[in-house]
């Protein structure tokens, strides 16, 4: 499952310390599938009973009191020489504890109601569980905490980067980057271990086919009718120029790749520009193994590559009230 560093302008756990949480979200994830699977096959009651699950999404859940002495106690000590240690503290809270609060600590529990009948039915529910873990360090920190839409808890395409791709995927869905003083929306970025792909999504029914051209607009077609859509390249180049601009400020090193994807449908584009792959119906499959059998480990150069990006991204949050009242006080 790809890591989510970045959520529009929503704050990000990963600004934080990109150098710490992909490998720290690697671990965690290895860890709770490897206990939740042991427990599936010897049939642990105690893991697959009747929990109380919640009925609300995330985005309902009101907030629980934090223990708001023991965290000012860690984040006295948050100095960024001992941030990985304070972070382990914070780790090794009692997630039973209702007074730590949910937000204070970084594990990550699996819930169920019943015991899935089949592994692959657990995996999907594991993932489904774990997207959501992942929505909430793309939207807080200790500190602070972001407001997030409601329609991205139900983002097909946003659970498509995220749950089809591999843990060394990180992930830039839809952010704003802060340039000369102003908000720029771009198109997905995904730093792979081996280069970053721009992908600009074009879909919309099944088998439409897109006529491509160098004009604003290209043409639709799908049950005899036609309909202009925005020409996606105009998004994509923009992106991929923002993305090297910034790559040669740092002296980053790395390939860009643009992508124009679309999975059920078709492209039709007689120029299509060189430097831009068209993936659709037809070679679609073979783009898909290919990106998910990149099995390189994370590079020091893909983190550098994501704090450069991250730092020039707009951020909107709000100082959690917890920390207001704890500092009057």
């Amino acid at each position: 499952m790809g890591q989510l560093i970045k959520m529009q302008d929503y704050v990000s756990r990963y600004e934080q310390n990109i150098y710490l949480y992909p490998s720290r979200y690697v671990r965690l994830k290895k860890h709770q599938w490897e206990k939740l699977k042991a427990a599936w096959e010897n049939n642990d009651a105690s893991v697959f009973m009747n929990q109380s699950q919640e009925e609300n999404p995330d985005w309902l859940e009101e907030e629980k009191k934090p223990l708001i002495d023991k965290l000012k106690g860690l984040w006295k000590l948050g100095k960024k020489d001992n941030e990985e240690e304070d972070l382990l503290k914070l780790d090794q809270m009692d997630p039973d504890n209702e007074d730590s609060g949910e937000e204070a600590i970084l594990q990550f529990e699996t819930k169920f109601t019943y015991r899935p009948d089949s592994v692959e039915e657990l995996k999907h529910q594991f993932l489904d569980q774990l997207f959501r873990f992942q929505m909430k360090w793309a939207s807080s920190t200790l500190t602070e905490k972001s407001f997030v839409d409601k329609r991205f808890y139900y983002d097909e395409k946003l659970k498509f980067f995220l749950q089809r791709f591999p843990d060394t995927f990180l992930v830039l869905y839809l952010p704003l980057f802060l340039l000369k003083k102003a908000p720029v929306e771009v198109e997905t970025i995904i730093l792979s271990p081996t280069g970053v792909w721009c992908i600009s999504l074009l879909e919309e029914e099944d088998s439409s086919v897109f006529i491509g051209s160098k004009e604003r607009f290209w043409v639709k077609r799908v049950n005899g009718e036609e309909k202009k859509v925005l020409n996606p390249l105009l998004a994509l180049n923009r992106t991929a120029k923002i993305v090297h601009q910034i790559f040669r400020m740092n002296e980053i090193d790395l390939p860009i790749h643009k992508v124009i994807l679309c999975r059920n449908g078709y492209i039709d584009h007689p120029a299509a520009p060189f430097d831009v792959q068209m993936i659709e119906k037809r070679n679609y499959e073979e783009w898909f193994k290919g990106m998910r059998n990149l099995r390189s480990p994370l590079k020091h150069v893909q983190f550098k590559a994501a704090q450069a990006l991250l730092q020039y991204c707009q951020t909107t949050s709000i100082r959690r009230l917890e920390w207001e009242i704890s500092e009057e006080e």
